[in-house]
């Protein structure tokens, strides 16, 4: 059920699956509104006849009009996405993009206009002025009017919404709200129960008889590992999994992704079932890998902190809400990488995340990218002061000052004003104590 509900989580987040169901929901309206016209016969009367059309040679030219401005309006929105995508690839990069063809408003304005117009063909396909026919849809040609001047309320708030969506912070403040969303669960916290405590995991081994690594059969990022058949088939089987690697590492054909211990010798057919629990792709997703939008939002960072653009206040803002994630974490309790299933018997030791792993990815790139760049080094030493402040367990608080001590190193290695240096050192200091 979860894997489903995987796949239809990555079908609505394709750019094609809403306006393709607006564009047949435009298909399917004109046949049920013509057969009311058809069969109710409606005729408007006082100053509602004014608002319908008074002939077939009218509601043709509503019609024709309706359908020749939507068709060039969604030209126009197509390429005023195409502006906006090209926009956010140059200064933010080229793996922001789908973050921007994920949106849903931009789908939905794309497939309305599209949807539209098909709905004014079909319709106007229905119009009849002959000597044996006459038929004038005024139901249909009624709620094409009032579509119409909904599309038009409908491009304001785009051209507002694109203005604002390639504006730096508000970027941030996005990728920073799937950050948070992506922590509520880390992996591999669903693949059944933490145990309460740590196993021998040398004795564990030696309780199985036979070994076999478990290869990867597909090359790409693994993007989900299904928990729940994972679980159930090495209860099923009796086995003992160990997992070397997580959602978001890349995985090649062939390459060792695991060890399976079982009391049987297993042959390759035998594990194919095991293997369909892990599923790639080309691209890295959020659903299970938490470290997805910290890498988005390093990657925003690193970008204004190149020669190119030297943006500080973005990679600024980019820590800021690092920091606000990180100082979150200290209070989480990491998910144990020992995973239990019936009767707490050990069944799959996994690649868990770590505090340590998770500092190391949001600021060790940054730091990096930083040298040379007084204002970012010293914000960063800012906000290891103030993480070491939320961090109450000391192995963070030790992760914590590790960073620091590479900040400071780079700060010595790349500031010459000596004033910097001291309200730097000021800081690292303040963590020690």
């Amino acid at each position: 059920m979860k894997k489903l509900f995987f796949w239809w989580s990555k079908l609505k987040s394709t750019f094609w699956f809403v306006p393709v169901l607006i564009i047949a929901l435009g298909i399917a309206l004109p046949f049920w509104l013509v057969y009311l016209d058809n069969t109710h016969g409606f005729e408007p009367k006082g100053g509602w006849k004014y608002l319908f059309p008074s002939s077939p040679n009218a509601a043709k030219d509503i019609l024709s009009t309706i359908a020749g401005a939507m068709i060039g309006v969604a030209g126009t929105v197509f390429s005023i996405t195409l502006v906006a995508l090209t926009l956010a690839s140059s200064q933010f990069g080229p793996r922001l993009i789908k973050n921007f063809m994920y949106d849903r408003i931009n789908q939905t304005v794309l497939g309305t206009y599209v949807s539209l117009y098909i709905y004014c063909l079909i319709v106007l396909n229905t119009v009849k002025d002959t000597d044996q026919l006459e038929f004038t849809p005024i139901i249909s040609v009624f709620f094409a009017l009032l579509m119409t001047i909904g599309n038009i309320v409908l491009l304001i708030i785009f051209i507002h919404h694109v203005a604002n969506s390639i504006q730096a912070d508000n970027i941030i403040d996005k990728i920073s709200k799937n950050l948070s969303q992506n922590l509520k669960i880390l992996f591999p916290e669903q693949i059944g129960d933490a145990a309460t405590f740590s196993f021998d995991l040398e004795k564990i081994k030696a309780g199985f008889t036979y070994s076999k690594p478990l290869k990867s059969n597909k090359e790409g990022y693994l993007q989900y590992v299904d928990p729940e058949k994972l679980m159930e088939h090495v209860s099923g089987e009796d086995l003992f999994l160990e997992l070397y690697f997580r959602p978001g590492d890349y995985l090649f054909i062939d390459r060792e992704i695991g060890k399976v211990y079982s009391h049987k010798n297993l042959s390759e057919e035998e594990l194919e079932p095991l293997k369909d629990n892990f599923l790639t792709g080309r691209t890295r997703t959020s659903q299970q890998d938490a470290e997805h939008a910290i890498h988005q939002m390093v990657e925003i960072a690193a970008r204004a902190l190149s020669p190119g653009i030297n943006d500080p206040y973005t990679a600024i803002a980019c820590i800021d809400n690092l920091s606000n994630t990180m100082a979150y974490l200290t209070t989480v309790k990491f998910p144990s990488p020992y995973r239990v299933g019936e009767q707490n018997r050990l069944r799959i030791y996994a690649n868990a995340l770590t505090f340590e792993g998770m500092m190391g990815a949001a600021y060790n790139a940054i730091r990096q990218y930083s040298k040379a760049n007084p204002p970012v080094i010293i914000h960063l030493m800012e906000a290891m002061a103030t993480l070491h402040d939320f961090a109450v367990d000391q192995q963070h608080k030790q992760v914590i000052k590790k960073h620091a001590e590479m900040i400071l190193s780079l700060a010595e290695r790349s500031i010459d004003e000596k004033n910097d240096l001291e309200d730097l050192q000021k800081r690292f200091d303040a963590i020690q104590n």
